[in-house]
C-alpha cells in the first residue's frame, strides 16, 4: 500500500520518516530502522496502529546487534531498497 492510497501511512512517514522506513500491508504496519547502529529493535511489525505508534515513539530493545553495524558487512552492503540490502561478494 502506498502513501498515496493511505493518508495515515503518509502522516506516519512524514512524522517518523527520518528514523524509520514505514510501510503497510493489508493487515500489518511495518517499520524498519534507517540506522544500522540503533540500540533498539531494528524492525517493528504490528497489526494494531496504536501499539505501532507507541513502539515508534519508544521502540522495544533489540535482541543483539545488526550485522550491518559490523564494518565488514557494512562495507560490502549496498542499499537495494527500504530496509533491504544486497551483497555483491562473488
Amino acid at each position: 500500500m502506498t502513501s498515496n492510497e493511505n493518508p495515515l501511512l503518509r502522516l506516519l512517514q512524514d512524522r517518523y520518516g527520518e528514523r524509520w522506513s514505514i510501510r503497510r500491508t493489508e493487515s500489518l504496519w511495518i517499520a524498519t530502522v534507517r540506522r544500522p547502529d540503533a540500540d533498539h529493535a531494528p524492525t517493528l511489525v504490528e497489526p494494531d496502529i496504536e501499539e505501532f505508534v507507541r513502539q515508534l515513539e519508544d521502540p522495544p530493545p533489540g535482541a543483539g546487534r545488526s550485522l550491518l553495524s559490523a564494518g565488514w558487512f557494512r562495507a560490502r552492503a549496498r542499499v537495494f531498497g527500504d530496509g533491504r540490502y544486497r551483497f555483491d561478494d562473488r
